[in-house]
């Protein structure tokens, strides 16, 4: 199994308590031990405000990110899960892309998805359109970066966007262009953009009857269009809370709630804590090795992980790193 590890930036409320000058060296160094341990690849989130309601704490923008961490790192990966289509023009965001790629000496992975936030779509002024509209503009968008990054120029008269001729140059560093990822579980439109475009997809993998029936429908738009579902590794995302003892785990996990609490009230920080939609891995290294085990054998390849309190404590990190990556890695 192969290891992606989320480096905070604020949208969780995972910087809360932090100096905001001292923001970006928390995520510099948390960035500097990643590339310095096992993970494959770090990752941010692409939002502007906070969850689970919009506050007024730092939350750090993906795409600059992206750029810093380029510069101040060496080996590891950079993701994003997801940018946002319609937050960026796409030929615009192609070539952001393909130079961070550059910054980067071709690390550069492009997690790309529709969208969902409607407090922040409306309160940055982009609107928000209905769900057929945002799939429709990631499917334009995903065209539009394979162009650019293997022609080097895209031309598209799309429905949403419209592009001619727009050049991007240099191309990447990767050959064939830099990675998409197509986030999202969607088994009518996301998944077969999915099938035709991306390298890897990323949908969740807490219930695993739902994990086969997507893994499923993925493979049925494969067939469908003549593309290779064993050519697309499938991932998921996790908050991990782990610990020596089970008790161990459950007292980070009651910590992060109070931390939530703090800010956003008992009851909504429960609630959010406890949402079906964010998996979970909770327990003693042995207890997360078996679960991960079991999502292996039902395909995910790819796990990315995240501390909620990485910011203020690694030791959570640093065990995971010991027990667990060693044993599926």
């Amino acid at each position: 199994m192969r290891f992606g590890i989320f480096i905070p930036q604020g949208w969780r409320l995972d910087l809360v308590g932090i100096d905001p000058e001292d923001d970006w060296p928390t995520m510099r160094r948390l960035a500097q031990q990643a590339d310095a341990g096992p993970w494959e690849s770090l990752w941010v989130y692409d939002h502007f405000h906070t969850v689970p309601v919009p506050t007024e704490e730092s939350t750090h923008e993906a795409w600059t990110l992206m750029s810093a961490f380029a510069a101040s790192t060496e080996r590891i990966r950079l993701g994003q899960m997801c940018t946002c289509m319609s937050y960026r023009d796409p030929a615009y965001l192609a070539k952001v892309a393909a130079t961070v790629d550059h910054v980067s000496g071709g690390r550069v992975e492009m997690g790309i998805g529709g969208g969902w936030y409607e407090h922040e779509w409306r309160a940055y002024g982009y609107g928000f359109p209905e769900v057929r509209e945002r799939l429709g503009r990631l499917r334009e968008g995903v065209e539009i970066f394979r162009q650019a990054w293997q022609q080097g120029v895209a031309t598209l008269d799309g429905r949403y966007y419209q592009v001619d001729g727009a050049i991007v140059r240099p191309l990447p560093v990767q050959p064939g262009g830099i990675p998409i990822w197509v986030a999202g579980g969607g088994e009518q439109v996301t998944l077969k953009i999915a099938a035709q475009y991306a390298r890897y997809t990323n949908f969740g993998a807490g219930d695993l009857d739902e994990w086969h029936r997507k893994s499923e429908a993925l493979r049925a738009h494969c067939a469908a269009l003549g593309t290779s579902f064993e050519a697309i590794t499938r991932s998921s995302n996790f908050g991990v809370f782990i610990g020596e003892t089970e008790a161990a785990a459950e007292q980070r996990f009651e910590d992060w709630v109070a931390r939530l609490a703090e800010r956003v009230g008992p009851e909504r920080a429960r609630r959010y804590a406890g949402n079906p939609a964010n998996p979970q891995l909770r327990g003693t290294p042995e207890q997360i090795v078996a679960a991960l085990r079991e999502r292996e054998s039902a395909g995910l390849a790819y796990a990315i992980v995240y501390f909620a309190e990485s910011a203020y404590d690694r030791s959570g990190v640093e065990l995971f790193e010991r027990e667990v990556v060693p044993a599926l890695a």
